[in-house]
C-alpha cells in the first residue's frame, strides 16, 4: 500500500492527479490538504510515502512547507509539484529537501516516473533541470538575490512583503524584535534594496508571495 498526500488548493488539480495515480497503482491511499496548516498537519499525523506539494497554497507557502516537512519528517519525501517553471524555484526547492521538482504542464507519464523515483528513494531531476543545474554548479547561472537567503530569511523577507511589521513577525516566528530586526537588515545587504517597498515588489516580481 502506497500513502501519498495530495497539497494543492485547487479541487480538480487534486482530483486529476489521484486518477493519474490510480490508474497505476493499484493499492494507494490517498490524503488531501488544500492549505498550509492542514499539510502540516497531516504530515506529522500520517506514516506518508510521498508528498506532491503545491508552491502556491493558502497560508505559509509551499517552500515553507517544504523546509518544516524535512526538519521534523526528513523521512518522508516531497515532490514538489508546481505551475511555476524550474527556473524560478527548482534549484531553491532542492536546496530545502525537495526530491523532485515539476512542473503541472508536464505529461502525467513523468509524473508517475518521478513518483516512482521518489517513492523508491531516489531523486527525480528532469532533463532541462539537469542543464540549469549543471550550470548552477559551473557557475554558468546567475544566482538570483533571493537565493542567497538562509531559511529564516527568507521566511522574514516573505512577512514584510505580506505587509507584517516587525513585530509582528517577531511574534509569530517566536523571536525577540532584535533578532527579527537583524535578519531585516541582512536581507537589505544581501539583496542591496533597502526599503519595505523595495523589497515587497521584488517577492512579488518573483513570486515569492502572492
Amino acid at each position: 500500500m502506497m500513502r501519498v498526500l495530495i497539497v494543492d488548493d485547487h479541487e480538480i488539480v487534486r482530483r486529476g492527479i489521484k486518477e493519474v495515480l490510480a490508474d497505476e497503482f493499484s493499492e494507494l491511499e490517498m490524503g488531501e490538504a488544500e492549505n498550509s496548516q492542514a499539510a502540516l498537519e497531516l504530515v506529522m499525523a500520517g506514516d506518508w510515502d510521498i508528498v506532491l506539494l503545491d508552491i502556491n497554497i493558502p497560508g505559509r507557502n509551499g517552500l515553507e512547507v517544504l523546509d518544516e516537512v524535512n526538519r521534523a519528517r526528513p523521512r518522508i519525501p516531497v515532490l514538489v509539484l508546481s505551475a511555476y517553471p524550474e527556473e524560478e524555484f527548482a534549484i531553491r526547492s532542492f536546496k530545502l529537501g525537495a526530491a523532485a521538482y515539476l512542473n503541472k504542464s508536464r505529461a502525467s507519464d513523468e509524473l508517475l516516473a518521478a513518483v516512482k523515483k521518489v517513492v523508491a528513494g531516489g531523486k527525480y531531476v528532469t532533463a532541462s533541470l539537469a542543464e540549469k543545474l549543471a550550470g548552477a554548479i559551473g557557475g554558468g547561472i546567475e544566482q538570483m538575490p533571493h537565493e542567497s537567503l538562509s531559511r529564516r530569511e527568507l521566511q522574514v523577507l516573505c512577512m514584510i512583503a505580506t505587509g507584517k511589521t516587525i513585530k509582528e513577525a517577531a511574534a509569530e516566528l517566536a523571536l525577540s524584535e532584535k533578532t527579527v530586526g537583524s535578519y531585516r537588515t541582512r536581507i537589505s545587504r544581501k539583496m542591496g534594496l533597502g526599503t519595505n517597498v523595495e523589497l515587497t515588489r521584488y517577492a512579488l516580481q518573483h513570486r515569492l508571495v502572492d
